[in-house]
């Protein structure tokens, strides 16, 4: 018999498992529980009382050769013998309301048994056949992103609003809403048959994801790994299902900005901008995948904003250094994508394309028309653009005037601590 110390001791051990299992599998647990059962808060319910069962069940028995196959198989059985004693409480009302003078009502009729084909070979990964789901043309475009970024990367209604620029009540609501039009619809969870009318918003789905990733939008941390890796590997599965030249260059530009992770951040977690980065660090292995990706796609001929955007950054990761960037190559091609997705974002990023090819005054010409045109008041990279190029052209003022409108903005813990130190040696 263990000792009551052992015990506790295993159980703390196992406790630390499930949470790991919990951080890197929950999601996928969760997709194929949606797929079996049909119900988004079914199979939610179903999976952490699928992890409450590891809790309690592993210390005993030993944790599983495979984690997730017992965990949603855990769930499924739950949620199913939940199903059953529904029907036995529904089938003892039905003879209650059989009485004399009563109306006669129908028990519900649960399936006694759910398909198990969750490895079904038309899909190996139930996030993607998910994302597909969630992105049904029914659902309004913002709900298609929010239902996914919540339900298949498990984002945060407040994470998500931050992206959004609205509340998290908002997206509450509008999760909901969109749950319920795939209840009541019938939306099937498949992957469809037409894939490519769903494929611009499921790219920029997981582009989305991957931003967040790449630079958090909560946190004191620069960066979050865990999701940039999660939209970097359903890129991988997207491409492998449907090889589409977009899909490849989304991945080649999250491939391009991710080699680049190491070098963004100081050993204390400062930003350290592009061009003081230590290219030694850069990833070479993703630079090249990413580069042969571009190569391809735009020698198909058959390209849009995301193949564009990763071939700037194949110019930024192809230079030895930062004062060796082709910049005029750079300005091309930010022509280009002004033509194919015109924004006002895409413009900012020109001019400073522009002020490293022609000088800061060209730039800050550029900059100063946007902001004149009111799209970009709101943004703070726009403002911090702004007060570097007043820095370089040694206007102080003006340029501690647009760190300080910066710094009243919205904007991640990271990028305050750059900005007010910049603003300090300005004073300085």
């Amino acid at each position: 018999m263990r000792k009551p110390q052992k015990i506790a001791e295993d159980a703390e051990r196992v406790g630390g498992i499930v949470d790991a299992v919990y951080r890197s599998d929950s999601r996928r647990v969760l997709a194929t529980l949606i797929r079996l059962l049909g119900d988004f808060d079914l199979a939610e319910e179903a999976m952490h009382d699928a992890f409450t069962a590891a809790v309690e069940q592993w210390p005993r028995t030993g944790i599983p050769d495979n984690p997730r196959a017992w965990l949603v198989s855990a769930g499924r059985f739950k949620a199913i013998d939940g199903m059953r004693r529904r029907a036995r409480f529904d089938a003892s009302l039905t003879e209650l309301a059989r009485a004399p003078g009563a109306d006669r009502v129908e028990p519900v009729e649960w399936p006694a048994e759910l398909p198990s084909d969750f490895d079904d070979p038309g899909i190996d990964d139930d996030r993607l056949r998910l994302i597909f789901t969630c992105c049904h043309p029914a659902l309004s475009p913002d709900a298609q992103i929010a239902l996914t970024l919540r339900e298949v990367c498990g984002l945060t209604t407040e994470e998500i609003a931050r992206g959004f620029l609205t509340s998290a009540p908002t997206i509450a609501k509008r999760i909901v809403r969109a749950k319920a039009k795939i209840r009541d619809a019938g939306i099937r969870y498949e992957v469809p048959a037409d894939l490519g009318q769903r494929l611009n918003t499921v790219l920029h789905t997981i582009y989305l994801v991957f931003t967040e990733g790449y630079s958090a939008h909560s946190g004191g941390s620069l960066t979050r790994p865990d999701l940039s890796a999660e939209a970097i590997r359903l890129g991988r599965l997207l491409v492998e299902l449907l090889p589409e030249p977009e899909a490849q260059g989304l991945l080649a530009l999250m491939l391009l900005h991710e080699s680049r992770r190491a070098a963004r951040h100081s050993p204390q977690g400062e930003l350290v901008l592009l061009a003081d980065q230590d290219r030694s660090l850069w990833d070479r292995a993703l630079i090249h995948e990413g580069i042969a990706l571009v190569d391809g796609v735009l020698a198909l001929g058959r390209f849009g904003s995301y193949t564009l955007q990763a071939a700037i950054a194949a110019v930024h990761a192809e230079a030895p250094t930062a004062q060796e960037t082709n910049w005029s190559q750079i300005v091309g091609i930010y022509d280009a994508l002004l033509r194919e997705s015109p924004s006002p974002v895409v413009e900012l990023n020109r001019a400073v394309a522009v002020a490293m090819r022609d000088g800061p005054e060209a730039g800050l010409a550029l900059i100063d028309s946007i902001l004149l045109g009111g799209l970009l008041q709101d943004y703070y990279l726009a403002h911090s653009a702004r007060a570097d190029l007043c820095r370089r052209l040694g206007r102080v003022a003006d340029a501690r005037a647009s760190y300080k409108k910066a710094l009243e903005l919205a904007l991640p813990e990271p990028a305050r601590r750059f900005i007010e130190k910049r603003l300090t040696e300005l004073t300085d």
